[in-house]
């Protein structure tokens, strides 16, 4: 049974150990691991973990069946970066990279025997990164209450830097021995009593005898006669005087040989460094050698000049990475002073952190195999940026061992290649193409050719001189619908629309001449419809190779452009006209204002003889057709005054069936066709019943040898915002008005509305028919269509908003007003002369009084100075105050009084809806008709 001591939880480590271990073993939570609560640990384990805490070698206790990890402070720094989450984990979790390692030496103190090592080695990870370690340790296995092995103890001492150190020694000496061998000259160590103790091979070539005859003996032994000569007392001078001596002198060998030697002696610890060398030709040899030695410096300097003259860093390095030499470059780009320094204090210091690690893994992996290094990073410059660069260096091996003895390399800036990688990728393959075989450049290309005529959506061909197509890509069936082999062997115009052809057959005889064509022409897609396509061709050999562009939607917008530019010039001209139209109209409207007025009151009176009443008839005809005319014109450029409202489109079609067919002649049939649920239009009666004349005249003059002119009307709706009328969203009457004339062709189509356009001859038709109803239509908020073609005669459409009031149903009445009523006292105001005294007479005939202003300011004087008018008639737009104006300022003084506005001008504007209006001209029953259903609606 184990043996379990029961203590308190800060018993268990002394509490006057105050190492910060202790501190972490008390206040860890043990209860969590498989050790379980600290006062049930065994006596062995709380003396182990006492030993531990208060010692400074590094020591931990494994115990359990998990190896539960207790350590000390010491220990702490082995762990280094593992502490302190080691502490209370598994032996073998916590070390995981080394378990392998050391699992077998577990296993073995586990099962009872004490493992000691002076060094083993591990590559372990606490930094961050692997590393070699090296330890000296004993596991002593501990037995816990019951006899078993609970656990085991371990003092280790890490010994990483003594064997470092030990290796470098070692590789030190072997370097050392190296160089000495490697020397061209000879060599030899003496120890203080002037025995020899090394030679190196220079030395040996110069000796005949073995190097057991040598070694370790003195050299006054070794060369005999030498212990007195000049050689022997320089000797012993340096050796006892602790000072380098040189001489040259001349000695004989036992083979009767003699030489001069140059000798050099060099205190060292151990005793005498001596180097010599045989100089015999020395005096023959000197100036060659001066030569020698001079063409070796100049080398040098020019190597330095060379490497610091290379626009890149040039460096240079032993096998193990440590630098020996970097251009001038180095320093310009980092400002860093050339100084000895490694290859990882590099990429510590200068190397961007993130690609510190693969420039020394790549270095490593170098090293390991023996290639060439190479990798891309980036280096921080003196100003604190980073630029990427092209990194490579090469081993040089030592020609005798085959071993690397040093590393050289460069360092090319590429951060601006690198930025620009994309766009110079294309370069770079022309470029590698170029040192390439001649096959290898025909292959490539080919293949790209091939792989750009198999996948660009751009037309590709092959056409011969004679345009016949001998090879298409696949593009074609995207683009034009036709299978390869739909195309290959057939001629190129039989796909090309006629009137392209001889522009088409020009383009490739001008590739036969060896030019480069390039044009645009039109294709039949195999569905019938028309392509665009835009051709760059250039001649090769016999055949022509060439590429398209489809451009179709390029011309569809263009085509847009150019439309919705000729409509706004269309619209431009269209406005100017209406508003020469509007002011035209008002002096037109003045002047025949007197002119009718005039003609009407002659005629009502029966003034002269049968032949003067004709020509009064035929010139108040023509003064009414003006007045349609001017009235056509404000229609057409929309400033028509309209009074719109509910209007019956059947009753109103219905009751002119018989004027219109009247109108129409013998030989042409109208038809009726209107349903009786038709709802109430939104318009201007009057104005309607002159549009819809105006069709039906239009409709009779179609048809000179007779035909059917069918009316008719339906509900219908705009759902979709493209309509041919433009009209807006919404519920409308269409009024048709249909014949089986001579019809139209596009053309004259097009200009069908255009205001004095016509087809009826000089001296038959004003040209404004339609551009009146067109612009009553587009004024009520509808629109006109109208479809025709030549031979199969003409239908128009009147878009007519729905009205949401309810019809007026006590009718209009035709029927001229009295005009013999005295009715009292009107205040007349114009400032037209004229046109005030055609107006007077006219209410004079009418049995008015009349008081005439030339003003507005003047009618409101007189009103001020006592006047009071029964009636007020008033012309609109005046010079300063207006008759709107007029009216307003009456209501205010005189509420009730009846005022009536004429106008001949075309706007309306301003004037309320409650203000009786009257269009100039206009005669005598018009006059009397508006005063009487004025002064009827006015208050009494």
């Amino acid at each position: 049974m184990n043996e379990i001591v029961h203590r308190p939880l800060g018993d268990v480590t002394p509490a006057s150990d105050g190492s910060d271990m202790a501190r972490r073993i008390r206040q860890h939570d043990w209860a969590t691991t498989p050790l379980g609560p600290q006062d049930g640990w065994p006596l062995s384990l709380v003396t182990l973990v006492g030993v531990i805490t208060g010692s400074n070698q590094p020591m931990f206790v494994a115990w359990g069946a998990d190896r539960t990890l207790i350590y000390n402070d010491a220990y702490a720094g082995i762990l280094a970066q593992k502490h302190p989450a080691a502490l209370g984990q598994p032996l073998l979790e916590v070390w995981d990279e080394i378990r392998d390692d050391l699992l077998p030496i577990v296993e073995r103190v586990c099962d009872g025997h004490a493992v000691q090592m002076d060094d083993i080695d591990f590559i372990i990870e606490r930094n961050g990164y692997k590393e070699e370690a090296h330890f000296a340790f004993s596991y002593t296995p501990v037995r816990d209450g019951a006899g078993g092995i609970g656990g085991f103890f371990c003092v280790c001492q890490e010994i990483t830097s003594q064997v470092l150190a030990e290796r470098r020694l070692r590789q030190s000496e072997t370097r050392l021995q190296g160089i000495l061998d490697g020397m061209g000259e000879a060599f030899g160590l003496l120890d203080r009593d002037f025995c020899i103790l090394t030679f190196n091979q220079a030395a040996l070539q110069i000796e005949s005898r073995p190097l057991n005859e040598i070694l370790g003996r003195s050299h006054w032994e070794v060369y005999p006669g030498s212990e007195n000569s000049e050689i022997g007392r320089l000797l012993r001078r340096a050796m006892s005087m602790r000072e380098p001596i040189a001489l040259e002198h001349r000695y004989s060998w036992q083979d009767g040989t003699a030489r001069w030697l140059e000798t050099r002696a060099y205190p060292v610890p151990e005793g005498l460094a001596v180097f010599w060398r045989d100089v015999t030709r020395r005096k023959n040899d000197e100036a060659e050698r001066h030569m020698t030695e001079n063409a070796l410096r100049e080398s040098e300097a020019r190597f330095r000049l060379m490497a610091d003259a290379v626009p890149q860093i040039v460096w240079i390095t032993d096998p193990e990475g440590r630098t020996e030499f970097f251009n001038k470059q180095w320093s310009d780009y980092t400002g860093a002073v050339y100084e000895p320094t490694t290859a990882a204090d590099i990429a510590a210091s200068f190397v961007h952190p993130d690609d510190a690690v693969a420039t020394l893994d790549a270095f490593n992996e170098a090293r390991a195999t023996g290639g060439t290094f190479q990798v891309e990073h980036r280096i921080r410059s003196k100003a604190g940026d980073y630029r990427w660069f092209l990194v490579r260096g090469v081993p040089y091996r030592d020609p005798r061992t085959g071993q690397i003895a040093r590393w050289f390399g460069a360092s090319v800036d590429i951060h601006d290649r690198r930025q620009a990688e994309a766009e110079l990728r294309a370069s770079e393959e022309r470029l590698r193409e170029l040192n390439e075989s001649l096959e290898a450049q025909v292959a490539e290309r080919t293949a790209e050719r091939d792989r750009m005529w198999e996948t660009s959506p751009d037309l590709m061909l092959v056409i011969d001189f004679e345009g016949v197509f001998r090879r298409v890509n696949p593009a074609w069936t995207m683009v034009l619908g036709y299978a390869p082999e739909e195309l290959i062997g057939h001629h190129v115009n039989e796909f090309v629309v006629p009137d392209d052809h001889d522009e088409t057959v020009e383009a490739y005889e001008f590739a036969a001449q060896g030019g480069s064509p390039r044009l645009i022409n039109r294709y039949r897609h195999k569905d019938g419809s028309l392509r665009w396509v835009s051709w760059t061709a250039a001649p090769a050999g016999d055949l022509t190779y060439a590429t398209g562009r489809d451009i179709t939607s390029e011309k569809d917008r263009q085509t847009e452009l150019d439309s919705a530019q000729e409509q706004l010039r269309q619209s431009q001209k269209m406005e100017a006209m209406g508003q020469l139209t509007g002011g035209v109209a008002h002096d037109f409207n003045n002047l025949l204002t007197p002119i009718i007025a005039s003609l009407d009151m002659l005629q009502r009176r029966g003034v002269g003889g049968e032949r003067e009443r004709r020509l009064m008839d035929g010139a108040l005809q023509s003064a009414e057709r003006a007045k349609v005319l001017v009235q056509r014109l404000l229609a057409f450029a929309r400033r028509q005054p309209l009074q719109p409202g509910p209007v019956d489109v059947k009753r109103l079609v219905t009751d002119m069936a018989g004027l219109i067919a009247s109108t129409s002649g013998p030989r042409v049939e109208v038809r009726v066709d209107l349903p009786d649920d038709m709802p109430p239009a939104l318009a201007d009666a009057n104005q309607l019943e002159m549009a819809l004349l105006n069709l039906a005249v239009n409709a009779r003059d179609a048809m000179p040898d007779g035909g059917l002119l069918s009316i008719s009307a339906a509900r219908d709706s705009v759902r979709e915002p493209r309509h041919p009328a433009k009209l807006r969203l919404g519920h409308y009457v269409r009024l048709s008005v249909r014949d089986t004339g001579t019809g139209m062709d596009q053309a004259t189509l097009a200009r069908a509305v255009e205001p004095f356009f016509s087809t009826k001859g000089i001296g038959r038709g004003t040209g404004l028919g339609l551009s009146m109803v067109h612009g009553l239509a587009s004024q009520l908020g509808g629109g006109l269509t109208i479809s025709s073609r030549p031979g199969a005669g003409t239908t128009v459409d009147l878009w007519l908003p729905i009205s949401a009031g309810a019809i007026f149903e006590e009718g209009r009445s035709h029927r001229p007003a009295s005009v013999a009523q005295a009715v009292g006292t009107v205040l007349l105001v114009d400032d037209e002369d004229i046109v005030r005294m055609s107006t007077a007479d006219m209410l004079t005939d009418l049995g008015y009084e009349i008081t005439e202003a030339r003003s507005a300011e003047e009618a409101m004087r007189l009103v001020e100075e006592g006047f009071r008018p029964d009636l007020v008639v008033t012309d609109h737009l005046m010079p300063g105050l207006s008759g709107v104006d007029l009216a307003r300022s009456f209501r205010a003084r005189l509420p009730g009084l009846p005022v009536l506005i004429v106008s001949g001008y075309a706007e309306m504007d301003g004037v309320a809806p409650g203000i009786a209006r009257l269009s100039k001209p206009f005669r005598a029953s018009e006059l009397a008709k508006s005063l009487a259903d004025l002064r009827s609606s006015s208050p009494a």
